[in-house]
């Protein structure tokens, strides 16, 4: 008990040398907390990026770079502010920059750390397919802009990440010669890709007779633009076996024990669907991808539930709306939203988020160049229920020299290592991108003619 007291004695008595020492009291000892503040703030901001201020941040332009064959032609977009911070994005390949520069008005002036703001703002501005693709290439760019001003990745602004890479599944060339289509196969296998795709489509077996039933003098070309249940091609039991052989042969190739999925059927009726499907259940595919059309969301749920084999759509849907729809009906085993189409990273996680709620896991569908590429390795970092990553440029050499400032190759081995520098992670490589520009296109040229576009926008009275 007097220890303890001497002790607090001593210690009040260094309490009153501390404040008699701080002369003058009041002003010594704010002097002192003053300095004491600062060294606290610049200890816990040390790690901070120091090169911008995020909240004085505004937008001030937004050009275009459109590149070919990346595997297809895609309109790169980059956002500038008045920092001098830039972030990148893309329109979906095949869609028209138009749909970015449309929107270069209504972002002009807003701090692009405003993402959902922002996108909520344009969002009436996209639709489905490549027309969704200017909403999600700017929505893409804010958030690189979000992740180099505060220093961070884009999957830590998300939320975190579950796992530090991401799988690649990649899709194959199709050939009519089954040794031929299994040996493709089998070399993805051998390049360490752990998940992969076929094309399997009615164009395999259009020329053998009576593999198929169509109206006489068909037009193909008609075809093409007809929807799958008014087309009337049917698939007889001879060109069911044919189709069925091929996959047969794949997977006595490479084994079972690589997940096989199928895409591009053709345009055939729910019939056939159902009667393909279940010629395919002996070979354990991974998925069954668009059979038919995505909106029909009845037809998804009849196929679906008379086949054994998973079925998946939604590269061409536009938010989050239309995928609550089939999950909420049970219509597909699987969601597989391109974030280029669907509304960009946040969108595409709230997608996943809603499917895992549900119990329905998520694959992602990509085609296009390395910046969208990382967005979406972002976006499958941070979300639970994701499967695997489409990878579309396997073949293309130049493809990852498009952009710098990351450990290549960024294919290691059928995955892709999750960055964690600021934003997407990467930066563009001008000199490849100017050598692989559209004919007739500059390199980021200035837009000033977007600069005024103005309509009444207001959806409500």
């Amino acid at each position: 008990m007097k220890k303890r007291g001497l002790a607090n004695c001593d210690n009040n008595s260094s309490r009153r040398d501390f404040f008699k020492k701080s002369a003058l009291g009041g002003l010594g000892l704010g002097l002192m907390t003053n300095a004491l503040i600062e060294d606290q703030v610049a200890y816990a901001s040390q790690k901070v990026h120091r090169s911008s201020s995020p909240s004085d941040l505004k937008i001030t332009d937004l050009r275009i770079a459109h590149i070919k064959d990346a595997p297809m032609r895609v309109p790169l977009i980059r956002i500038d502010t008045n920092q001098g911070i830039s972030g990148y994005g893309e329109v979906r390949d095949g869609g028209s920059k138009r749909y970015a520069l449309f929107l270069k008005s209504r972002i002009l002036g807003e701090n692009p750390c405003n993402v959902e703001k922002i996108f909520k703002k344009i969002k009436q501005f996209g639709h489905h397919a490549r027309q969704g693709g200017g909403v999600s290439g700017v929505e893409m760019a804010l958030w690189d802009l979000t992740g180099k001003a505060y220093g961070v990745p884009v999957y830590q602004l998300l939320g975190g990440k579950y796992r530090d890479r991401i799988r690649l599944y990649t899709d194959t060339t199709s050939s009519k010669d089954p040794e031929v289509y299994a040996k493709r196969l089998k070399k993805r296998v051998e390049a360490g890709f752990t998940f992969l795709k076929m094309d399997l489509g009615i164009g395999l077996i259009r020329d053998v007779p009576d593999a198929l039933t169509l109206p006489l003098n068909f037009d193909w070309q008609q075809y093409w633009r007809t929807k799958h249940p008014f087309t009337r091609v049917q698939i007889t039991e001879k060109g069911l076996d044919l189709m069925a052989s091929y996959v047969a042969r794949v997977r006595e190739v490479i084994g079972y024990e690589v997940p096989l999925a199928a895409d591009h059927f053709g345009h055939i009726g729910v019939n056939s669907c159902i009667r393909l499907g279940k010629a395919l259940e002996p070979y354990q595919m991974a998925w069954l991808e668009d059979l038919v059309p995505w909106q029909y969301t009845d037809k998804w749920k009849e196929i679906t539930h008379a086949i054994d084999v998973p079925t998946l759509t939604g590269e061409d849907i536009y938010c989050k709306e239309e995928f609550i729809k089939l999950v909420d009906a049970r219509a597909v085993d699987m969601i597989h939203p391109d974030l280029a189409t669907a509304g960009g990273i946040l969108e595409t996680k709230k997608i996943g988020d809603y499917a895992e709620e549900h119990g329905v896991a998520m694959a992602m569908h990509f085609a296009g160049s390395p910046i969208s590429f990382m967005a979406n390795v972002h976006c499958a970092a941070s979300t639970q229920n994701f499967v695997a990553l489409e990878h579309h440029s396997v073949e293309v050499p130049w493809w990852e020299e498009l952009v710098t400032g990351i450990k290549k190759p960024l294919n290691d081995k059928g995955f892709v290592n999750v960055p964690d520098t600021p934003g997407l992670g990467v930066e563009l490589n001008l000199e490849t991108v100017k050598q692989h520009l559209l004919d007739g296109e500059g390199l980021f040229e200035p837009t000033p003619e977007w600069d005024e576009e103005r309509t009444n926008d207001r959806l409500w009275s």
